[in-house]
């Protein structure tokens, strides 16, 4: 029960590209229905290439449990995911078995697994108009068409002006284990060089027993698509 205590799901950091394909059904208000169809026409190009450094955190306040590390993350040109650990500090089993089999998941999924099955694209969501956010912002629904563990029941913020992906925040599709009842999840975006990158992830995974475990990974770009970010 102990391991349920810390166990915060690796969550797939594959990034939702949205690749610019038409989506049947979609409806809305007019408030919104103008930043929908500009989201889903816009063409932005996905990430080919980039080095980063990741901060990585995960806390169980019921066992108090904390740990952390540091890691250079990089994906080549040839789509092959590489990472090492700079720095780690806290519990060991969280970093054991938490925050490194992130970064060890991430590598075999860029190994074995099509990294479009999580991307924001119509085979995989269907999306609809929803209602203003915050100022200049708009939410748009997203709802899986699929039960995995990659894609995110919940919204989809961009911007009112020209349809940019700010956070997609909601709920794993399926959960990842018997243990963890509910994963919420807040991915946050910024431009870099003018291409869109995960600047931040935060997850809230609900473990029979344990209660709330958390964990947040901080994104700080060195390079993307061979643009230097220095």
């Amino acid at each position: 029960m102990r391991r349920a205590a810390v166990l915060i799901v690796a969550i797939v950091f594959s990034v939702p590209w949205w690749q610019g394909s038409p989506i049947a059904g979609v409806a809305g208000s007019d408030a919104v229905e103008p930043a929908l169809e500009r989201f889903i026409a816009r063409p932005d190009e996905p990430i080919k290439e980039y080095r980063a450094i990741r901060h990585m955190e995960a806390e169980n306040h019921r066992f108090n449990l904390r740990g952390s590390l540091d890691a250079v993350t990089a994906l080549d040109a040839d789509g092959h995911f590489s990472y090492t650990i700079l720095r780690e500090e806290g519990s060991d089993y969280v970093r054991s078995k938490v925050l490194r089999p992130v970064l060890e998941n991430e590598e075999k999924l860029f190994a074995t697994t099509d990294p479009s099955r999580a991307a924001l694209t119509p085979l995989n969501y269907e999306l609809n108009a929803a209602e203003p956010a915050e100022p200049g912002v708009v939410r748009l629904l997203a709802k899986p068409r699929r039960r995995e563990i990659s894609l995110v029941d919940g919204s989809v913020f961009v911007t009112t002006e020209d349809a940019d992906l700010v956070r997609v925040e909601g709920r794993l599709a399926k959960n990842p284990s018997f243990w963890t009842t509910r994963v919420d999840v807040v991915r946050r975006y910024e431009r870099r060089s003018g291409i869109r990158v995960p600047v931040r992830l935060d997850t809230t995974a609900q473990i029979r027993v344990a209660g709330a475990s958390t964990m947040s990974v901080v994104y700080d770009y060195e390079m993307v698509n061979g643009v230097s970010m220095k």
